[in-house]
């Protein structure tokens, strides 16, 4: 990661993002194929290691092995640390590793910190990264003291603090990795699924990681006072909060009828939270209707806040091109919230955004399902899981083919390190076209 902030000068800010995330999930494989990463000691294939490690860094959470059964304790160390540092970003992480060996922090290299975190502005760029690491940290820390008495009665003192240390990293950063293999295979958190404690703190700590490190600061700075926020924090703690409280109230209804009152309200609402983006379930997923798998997958694609541990298209991508339609309908000539204009530029890079995710999520579910034979809803179903992050699946991804797999690890490598980035690095050499032609009107709609 050193090496990454003393190559700037020729490299850009994007392709260094880029550069540094491949690296970590490179440098993760090769761990990750040592025979005393697995449980068994043999040695991984760096196939199945390379999917795993891009699982990880990427926070996603689709695995090809049970991490519990497969991996030894080193394994899982590993597969935790990859989980944190691509949670936190590779950037993020090597300036603050800077920053702590007192190395001062040159402009490009601010620069590439306010393109990792989405930054708007630079000043005060090296204040906010310290804050960032420092209280992710002690969240992950208190979500881990908060769930070990539960961990350490069902499986004992030294199993249960491990537990409850790599869950509440996994969850805070929306990886949606976990360790009940122990007591069946890829069965998740289906065992706590009335538990109010594991519950509650699961979905905080994916909500709070979620919402963004803007967001975070807003709340640091102005506590309550609402109207202080930016902008950008209301869109996101609105547009996340009916995102949580409308597919709640539709698995409630409609999916979980069937289920004891206490046991249905915690069900509803966290297979509402843990679409956008983290992977854990605590129900069997392929018991729910066709209808829930795709509003699961609807929630999949949108994900969370950028500058966030989640992935997805951002939850102020589709807010933004909600408020378009809006204006549209309404005969508005501008698009805005809470009194302030949405530039032409924000609505032109939200439309394409959309468009590639909706592309590749759909090339990829058709392309699994042509290769491997299936049916068409669950492999969109994997794709969505891998694009947006996420890593809930209906029981594909250990059964798929090289093919099927490598398309998953280009969809969450894409997801996680963002369209715009990839487009941005590969055409940095490029200058920017200003020429305007005149106008011609075409219809629409």
């Amino acid at each position: 990661m050193k090496v990454l902030l003393h190559k700037q000068k020729q490299l850009t800010s994007f392709q260094i993002i880029i550069f540094g995330f491949a690296g970590v999930i490179l440098t993760g494989t090769i761990l990750l194929t040592l025979p005393f990463a697995a449980a068994g000691g043999q040695r991984t294939s760096f196939a199945d290691a390379l999917f795993t490690a891009t699982s990880s860094v990427c926070v996603t959470g689709l695995v090809i092995q049970d991490t519990a059964t497969y991996w030894s304790v080193f394994g899982q160390f590993i597969i935790m640390l990859l989980i944190q540092i691509g949670g936190m970003g590779v950037i993020t992480v090597a300036a603050f590793f800077a920053m702590l060996s007192g190395r001062k922090i040159t402009l490009m290299q601010r620069s590439t910190m306010q393109e990792a975190i989405a930054a708007p502005k630079m000043g005060g760029i090296v204040r906010l990264t310290g804050f960032i690491i420092k209280t992710a940290l002690l969240i992950e820390f208190l979500g881990a003291v908060v769930m070990a008495p539960v961990f350490c009665q069902d499986f004992g003192v030294k199993r249960g603090v491990w537990m409850a240390l790599f869950h509440s990293v996994s969850a805070f950063c929306n990886a949606g990795f976990d360790l009940m293999g122990v007591s069946s295979p890829f069965s998740s958190l289906t065992s706590y699924v009335s538990h109010p404690v594991i519950n509650l703190v699961i979905m905080l700590l994916i909500v709070t990681g979620g919402i963004g490190f803007l967001t975070w600061d807003d709340i640091r700075t102005n506590r309550l006072h609402l109207s202080k926020y930016r902008m950008q924090s209301k869109v996101i703690l609105c547009t996340t909060a009916a995102l949580i409280l409308f597919p709640a109230l539709y698995f409630f209804f409609s999916e979980f009828g069937g289920l004891p009152l206490g046991e249905r309200v915690w069900s509803s609402f966290f297979q509402s939270v843990t679409p956008r983006t983290a992977g854990f379930n605590t129900v069997d997923l392929t018991e729910i209707s066709e209808a829930g798998q795709m509003l699961m997958i609807v929630l999949m694609l949108i994900g969370g806040s950028p500058g966030s541990t989640a992935g997805g298209m951002k939850t102020t991508t589709v807010a933004v091109l909600v408020a378009v339609a809006s204006s549209v309908f309404s005969r508005k000539e501008y698009t805005h919230f809470f009194g302030r204009s949405i530039s032409d530029e924000t609505v032109r890079n939200a439309a394409a955004i959309v468009l590639m995710y909706i592309v590749l999520f759909l090339g990829g579910g058709m392309s699994i399902s042509i290769a491997e034979g299936l049916p068409l809803v669950p492999c969109l179903f994997e794709t969505a899981s891998a694009i947006g992050t996420v890593g809930l699946s209906l029981g594909l991804t250990p059964e798929l083919g090289t093919l099927s797999r490598i398309i998953l690890i280009a969809l969450m490598f894409f997801g996680r390190v963002g369209g715009l980035t990839l487009i941005y690095a590969a055409l940095s050499g490029m200058h920017k076209n200003t020429a305007k032609f005149p106008h011609e009107k075409i219809t629409v709609g």
